[in-house]
């Protein structure tokens, strides 16, 4: 597959997930990201990845050391419908609760949900409230 075009500059570059259940990740996270309004990036018999969230199976050639625990994502969310949709479309698609949508004691404004994936990450979406950004991300082209 080639990649002309990449979005960077939104605090994390890639994160890697190594799942035990691929399709039932695949479900998972294209059911969010289509709440979250982030494309599929690509997808193999053995990986996919969005944005900057690589998912492959323990044995994929991208998947290098020991297997380690859960892990936890935040997704950002453009306001807290968006929150609320992810919630729901989470746990429909294989998700678990993990904190429903709400206010969160983090900084004000922050309104989050909580969700464990099919293998117990704990994946979030959150909202920071009212902000303004200079950009939505880095555009690099190849």
């Amino acid at each position: 597959m080639e990649t002309n075009e990449l979005h960077r500059g939104r605090l994390i570059d890639h994160i890697q997930l190594v799942v035990r259940d691929l399709e039932a990740s695949r479900t998972f996270y294209r059911a969010v990201f289509d709440v979250l309004g982030v494309p599929m990036g690509g997808e193999s018999d053995d990986y996919f990845w969005a944005d900057e969230l690589f998912v492959s199976t323990a044995d994929s050639q991208a998947a290098h050391g020991e297997l380690t625990g859960r892990h936890h994502l935040a997704f950002q969310a453009q306001d807290r419908a968006m929150v609320d949709r992810f919630h729901v479309v989470a746990l429909a698609h294989g998700g678990k609760n993990n904190g429903a949508p709400g206010l969160r004691d983090y900084h004000p404004g922050y309104y989050g949900a909580f969700v464990l994936d099919p293998d117990g990450n704990n994946i979030e979406a959150v909202y920071h409230g009212e902000a303004r950004r200079s950009a939505p991300s880095v555009k690099v082209e190849f």
